[in-house]
């Protein structure tokens, strides 16, 4: 078992309510659909999630208003540009369901709707530590999951890669930019798959929400349906940095 360093240090004076938990779970079984019980779970989620947030402009939900206001403090105004948990939301209360991807990403996008909290998770075996929330540099890459890039990582092609804009909020390992715009969209290069025995989850908060109650929530999912062990760490303005 290797340890895993994650630090927010250099974003951390700009955004001092930034609250990040990291989860890093191993010897997983990632099975390519829900189970049943799972798949239950999350039709209750969303049928809450509707209940309560029908009617309130996304604007109003303090979770999506946390984080469109942490993008415009980086200077990301176009209404393209959404944190990951707005966009889970929207299209829930649209009447849509959350997607099915396999067992390990459902289960944390059904934590993500139910506490409005932006997660997000790599293959640890396909990412070079340490991880870090930073600000975009000179020769960070990035390749898109939407735009084929995840097709080109399974064929095992080159995928085309994209640079970061300057000043741009990223979440980074050693090697390349793991997601663009803080919790926007995902590199496609360490994405879980039915594959991945090890996993890092990052949940994310930004001025509201209760990244512990959800950490631990997603813990339970993931022995549940997933197997395998989870180790936690908690990082804020205070705690920059973590071992996990």
């Amino acid at each position: 078992m290797s340890s895993l360093v994650f630090t927010i240090a250099e974003i951390a004076d700009q955004f001092p309510e930034f609250r990040l938990g990291v989860v890093v779970a191993e010897n997983l079984t990632v099975l390519p659909e829900r189970p049943a019980a799972l798949d239950a779970l999350i039709r209750e989620r969303e049928i809450a999630a509707r209940g309560r947030w029908t009617g309130i402009e996304l604007a109003r939900v303090p979770g999506v208003a946390a984080w469109r206001s942490a993008y415009k403090a980086f200077g990301v105004k176009q209404t393209r540009y959404r944190s990951s948990v707005e966009r889970l939301l929207k299209n829930v209360l649209a009447g849509r369901d959350l997607p099915r991807v396999n067992a390990f990403v459902d289960l944390y996008n059904a934590v993500s709707l139910t506490h409005v909290l932006p997660l997000g998770a790599d293959d640890l075996d396909k990412v070079t530590p340490p991880l870090a929330f930073r600000y975009a540099r000179p020769g960070d890459t990035f390749v898109d999951m939407t735009n084929g890039g995840e097709s080109d990582a399974e064929n095992g092609a080159e995928p085309a890669a994209e640079a970061p804009n300057p000043g741009e909020v990223v979440y980074a390992d050693a090697e390349k930019v793991l997601c663009r715009r803080w919790n926007w969209r995902q590199d496609a290069r360490s994405l879980i798959t039915p594959s991945t025995r090890r996993a890092v989850v990052t949940l994310q908060a930004n001025g509201w929400g209760d990244i512990a109650e959800a950490m631990d929530e997603l813990v339970r999912l993931i022995e549940r349906y997933c197997g395998g062990n989870c180790r936690t760490a908690l990082l804020d303005a205070a705690h920059r940095k973590a071992t996990v």
